[in-house]
């Protein structure tokens, strides 16, 4: 098939390269435009469209992906299909409908869970046992439409948000094959309408998400550690108890201490390090697995105690706003 890719992150390389390799002509690519990152930095291609114009795809690279000439710019390439993955603007009726198999999207959740812009953070976050990637036809509703394929996968006790999605990243490659192949044979597949009664929300993370308390249950705050790297990161403030250390620190990877709970802890015990090197929370303790300090590099816990002198009674504090 003749297929039109909008994309523009990391999430939706790999279908980038599986779709071409399947024997399906990426006649173009359409991605966010260029942005500067970082103070001063010149603009940059969104990884998308540094890989389009690798494989040698024409690139267009719009504002407004529904201005009328971006359409008409679109529509010349007579493409049979259009996929979405990771793309970043709203697409619009008219692009809805111009495409004789349609449009379908790849989104990192098992549908219609955590429907939004950060479905595979917010499954880590949540809690979830089960994470997948869902293939389902375009409609105006933000990712309510039919589903034509999915893929699951457990998510691991200690997995991050980002190693979760190079994995979902690489799982969709299937979906989408198998997509691919189904529509080759009937273009009009209808797919299964989602029960939206079961619908869940996964929206865009601010930055002030990633700054976490301990005064919560040790699961929930492990959870929301893995779930917030790398961006924005579970910050706090590390207070050393002799005032000698206050500085900022990202908490990257940490899991519940098994077999220690305990019914309520004192609100001045609330984030301080124990004679066992974990961090009290309001049920249990913590182990942090992974700390990137301020301006630093991410290492591991034992890491970081040895090099910073960490010592019971030192503590984890939230930031001050």
């Amino acid at each position: 098939m003749r297929v039109i890719f909008f994309g523009s992150g990391e999430f939706a390389i790999p279908t980038f390269e599986s779709i071409a390799f399947d024997g399906h002509e990426i006649v173009a690519a359409v991605t966010q435009p260029d942005k500067a990152r970082g103070r001063g930095s010149e603009p940059k291609p969104t990884p998308l469209k540094a890989a389009a114009l690798a494989a040698n795809v024409q690139v267009i690279s719009p504002e407004n992906v529904n201005a009328s000439e971006i359409v008409e710019r679109i529509r010349s390439f007579r493409a049979d299909l259009a996929y979405v993955a990771a793309f970043g603007q709203k697409i619009g009726t008219e692009l809805l409908s111009m495409f004789p198999t349609g449009i379908i999207n790849l989104h990192g959740s098992l549908l219609p869970a955590c429907r939004g812009a950060a479905p595979i953070q917010w499954s880590v976050i949540n809690g979830d046992e089960f994470a997948g990637v869902t293939v389902f036809r375009l409609v105006e509703k933000m990712d309510a439409g039919p589903i034509l394929m999915q893929r699951r996968t457990a998510i691991g006790a200690d997995e991050t948000a980002d190693e979760l999605h190079d994995r979902l990243a690489r799982i969709g490659c299937d979906a989408v094959r198998e997509t691919l192949k189904l529509l080759e044979k009937e273009p009009a597949f209808p797919g299964t309408a989602q029960d939206a009664g079961k619908a869940t929300l996964a929206p865009k993370l601010k930055k002030s998400d990633g700054h976490i308390r301990f005064d919560m249950p040790v699961k929930a705050l492990a959870h929301r550690i893995c779930g917030l790297w790398s961006w924005p990161g579970a910050q706090s403030r590390f207070v050393s108890a002799d005032g000698k250390r206050d500085e900022m620190v990202t908490l990257a990877r940490a899991i519940p201490y098994e077999g220690r709970t305990m019914p309520s802890a004192s609100p001045d015990d609330i984030g301080r390090i124990t004679p066992m090197m974990s961090v009290q929370t309001t049920d249990s303790e913590l182990m942090v697995l992974e700390i990137k300090p301020a301006n630093g590099k991410r290492m591991s816990w034992p890491d970081y105690v040895n090099g910073r002198h960490v010592q019971p009674g030192d503590r984890f504090l939230p930031i001050q706003l």
